[in-house]
């Protein structure tokens, strides 16, 4: 998906903006999603993918909407050694758009915590 900055910044809020193409983080526990227990699926706030499940979801206590499973084939991952620290970053596979990171201290088979911004994300309710 190829949009130009101008493209992006009408569509996204700033804070959007700043988080999913700029690659910024939200404050911890601000987050609008944080605390949404609904039943229903969480789609990048750039395109509209569906990327987690509400079923994923769990309280990792971090701050910051967590999931131990992602839509595999609709994310992809990348090394980040920005800020001094070595992780992994998510990224939206259709638009490209920063999501937070990945680490392997969450529960479930996978072990993993997808670490995610709720400003780049959207809910679509069951």
């Amino acid at each position: 998906m190829k949009k130009t900055d101008s493209d992006w910044k009408k569509k996204l809020t700033p804070e959007q903006y700043r988080i999913l193409r700029e690659k910024g983080t939200e404050l911890p526990f601000t987050g609008s999603l944080l605390n949404n227990k609904e039943k229903g699926t969480y789609v990048c706030a750039g395109c509209g993918t569906e990327l987690f499940s509400s079923d994923a979801k769990y309280d990792s206590g971090s701050g910051w909407p967590s999931f131990y499973a992602a839509h595999k084939d609709k994310i992809e991952t990348r090394a980040d050694r920005s800020a001094g620290m070595v992780r992994v970053e998510v990224l939206c596979r259709t638009c490209g758009g920063h999501l937070g990171h990945v680490f392997d201290d969450g529960p479930g088979p996978g072990g993993r915590r997808y670490c995610i911004n709720s400003a780049s994300l959207e809910f679509t309710k069951k």
